[in-house]
């Protein structure tokens, strides 16, 4: 597993009080305060990295009010950040996402959630005193983000690229894409450790699905947070050619797209 994109609680023990990692909470402020926190850690709650506004594509919240959440937080651009959350990872894995597309270079997924940070490692209910940064985002350029649209879907289909649904299987019943194939987004998580499954393992389960690295994959959901966590464990496995339709099912129904319903085959 790539630790530029993924790491184990064990190095962010190791590498936490250097001075340019950057831990993020990403789980609501009063778990954060209440229930306790990796220590050093910053609050930046889901909800409000998440616009439902289309202020920008999807739910995205776009970058002036993202890069001033990390302003806020003390981060730079240099920095390496690491979010979690106490779900298996997909809400810190829309961080994640988030981050890369507003262009900040290295930014990781924590494996395992703070739960699996607190089966070894001490927590804190001290907040870090931060000193408030001038954070200057760089959104990718179209041609260099994996976020697509309408269209670019339109012609995925028309071109035999793999559609991978990671919603639920009755949302998956009552209405998905053509053609695609349904990966719920849990099965790379190991329920007792609350880890990622070993490389291996998770490639060929992959593989059943036909989710393989030659292959173009384009990923969707509802509103594009449970494909975040599928990405994140795409990308720290070498796939390369995998598109993130921000959009989801929720603007390709909104604008009439074909849809099939029923069981899967």
């Amino acid at each position: 597993m790539n630790d530029s994109v993924v790491v184990t609680p064990d190095w962010l023990a190791a590498h936490r009080e250097d001075s340019q990692v950057r831990i993020v909470d990403v789980r609501d402020a009063w778990e954060y305060d209440g229930i306790g926190h990796i220590p050093g850690a910053v609050s930046i709650p889901f909800d409000s990295y998440r616009d439902e506004s289309d202020v920008d594509r999807g739910t995205l919240p776009g970058a002036e009010a993202f890069a001033d959440l990390l302003s806020e937080a003390g981060i730079t651009p240099e920095d390496t950040i690491v979010a979690y959350d106490d779900t298996h990872g997909v809400f810190a894995a829309r961080f994640v996402l988030t981050a890369l597309e507003y262009g900040h270079d290295d930014v990781r997924l924590l494996d395992g959630d703070y739960s699996a940070w607190n089966q070894e490692y001490e927590t804190s209910s001290e907040t870090p005193d931060v000193e408030s940064t001038e954070y200057d985002p760089d959104p990718l350029a179209p041609e260099e983000s994996p976020l697509v649209d309408y269209d670019a879907v339109e012609a995925a289909l028309e071109h035999g690229a793999l559609f991978v649904d990671t919603r639920e299987a009755h949302e998956f019943e009552e209405a998905r894409l053509p053609g695609a194939v349904r990966f719920d987004w849990r099965e790379v998580v190991d329920d007792e450790t609350r880890r990622l499954k070993p490389a291996a393992e998770l490639e060929d389960l992959l593989a059943e699905y036909g989710i393989t690295p030659d292959r173009e994959i384009v990923l969707y959901c509802n509103t594009a947070r449970r494909i975040s966590h599928t990405y994140v464990v795409l990308r720290a496995l070498g796939y390369e050619d995998v598109a993130f339709y921000e959009g989801s099912l929720t603007e390709w129904v909104a604008n009439d797209g074909e849809v099939e319903s029923g069981e899967a085959e």
